[in-house]
Order: C-alpha cells, then structure tokens, then sequence
C-alpha cells in the first residue's frame, strides 16, 4: 500500500444529524465516531429509523451532519460548498442504490461509462474489460434497461459505482429489490469488488444474508452505534443484532 495514502478511507468524527426544532427534533444520528478502513466491506444495520440510511447519506455527502466532522479521502467535506460536494461525489465516491437509478435512454454500456463521461474522462479499456467479465454482460451492453432483468440492470448499477475508481462505494439496500438468487450475484460482485479490485465498499441493510458477506458489521439503534465486530454468518449477524436491538 502506499504510505502517502490514508490508512481510513472514510472517518466520522462525533457526528450528529438533527431533523426538526425544540421538543420536536428527531436525533436521527447522535455522536457517531467511526473509522472505514481501505479496502475492508462494512455492512450497517439496525432497526427501522435507526439511522443507518441518513449516516450513509451523511458518509456519502449526500446531506450535511448539523455538527461533527466527515473525512471522505482525506478531504473534510463538512466543510465543502455544493458544487465542491458535488464534484467530489463524482471523483470520490460510487453509489449502488435499491432500485438502480439506470438511465432508461442509455444502454447498458453507456450507463456504465455515465460517471467517467459527466467527469469528461475516458474508460481504462482494462478496467472496462475487466468490469464486463464481472459483471457477466457481454452480449447485453447494447441493451437499454428495460430490456434487462432486476439483476442484470443491478449488476450495471455496480460496474457504474467502480468504472471511477472511487475511493469508496456506498451501497444502500442494493438487493431489497432482487430476489434471492440475483441477490447472491449482485453481493458476490460487490465482495470481488473488495478482494480483487481493492475497493472499499459500505453497504447498509436489513438483510443478515447480505450482511454476512461483508468483513465487518455496524449495527445501529437510536441513532448510535451499539456493535461494531466482524460480521461472520447470517447467524452471526442475527444474534449481533439481537443483542443490541432487543435491550
């Protein structure tokens, strides 16, 4: 590894994100310090309204915390005004999301080049090739989406968050669409991501299968992280959150 690059892709530093005023102020995050290792796969659980979507949106800069501070690649972007947030999204960050946010007038091909071509960069061919072969499209990337299923457009959502070479991908609920089988496929992509490429991948779900293939689980209640350990089994990750969410 290179010594000039950040041991911690992402850190948070006692972050709080606040919905509201007074009385009625939800503490949707309340104090969260936690590191993202490079090249590690982090999955974040916890009940509904635990927080885990708003702190991937908060990682991600996709909403700004109300105090505390957030380091995306060594760059603080608490700090950033929009248009520096929205362009370091795009040089720093890949996003895999629920329903693939695919756009429908483009092929399959051109959806995965769309990160690289808003830059106004080219495509590594090796990558590319590279990214084809994973994703098992090759007779497909002419297709436009509606003429793919749920897994194949996911498994182009998942070339498009790395066709950059992100410094980090954030994965919201990337197989509560799929069935199970696909999501298999959608999940084993994103741990080849991790092993073969190198890439650092936080994935938040609701499902103790999904999170099993991770290295490491989050889990969170009330807007606080309450277990932080190796994710292990679907039977694992069970009694992780049983032990926290039950109390």
């Amino acid at each position: 590894m290179d010594s000039h690059l950040p041991e911690h892709i992402v850190t948070a530093t006692d972050v709080h994100r606040h919905f509201g005023e007074g009385d009625a102020a939800v503490h949707a995050l309340d104090g969260i310090s936690v590191d993202f290792p490079r090249g590690c796969f982090t999955a974040i659980m916890g009940p509904s309204g635990s927080g885990k979507s708003t702190l991937m949106h908060v990682l991600a800069g996709l909403d700004r915390p109300t105090s505390g501070s957030v380091v995306v690649d060594g760059v603080e972007i608490s700090d950033l005004d929009d248009k520096q947030l929205t362009e370091l999204r795009r040089d720093k960050v890949g996003f895999v999301f629920q329903f693939f946010n695919l756009l429908p007038v483009l092929t399959a091909e051109e959806n995965i080049r769309l990160p690289l071509s808003i830059a106004g960069r080219k495509a590594d061919p090796e990558l590319m090739a590279k990214l084809v072969d994973a994703v098992d499209l090759g007779d497909r990337l002419s297709h436009r989406p509606a003429e793919l299923s749920g897994g194949q457009q996911q498994r182009v959502a998942v070339a498009r968050a790395l066709i950059s070479q992100p410094a980090v991908v954030f994965a919201d609920e990337p197989t509560g669409n799929l069935d199970s089988g696909t999501s298999e496929e959608v999940l084993a992509l994103l741990r080849r991501a991790v092993d073969e490429f190198g890439q650092t991948v936080v994935m938040v779900t609701h499902d103790a299968n999904a999170a099993a293939i991770a290295d490491r689980v989050l889990v969170l209640v009330d807007g606080r992280i309450v277990r932080d350990a190796e994710a292990g089994s679907a039977e694992r990750v069970h009694d992780l959150l049983k032990q926290d969410t039950v109390a």
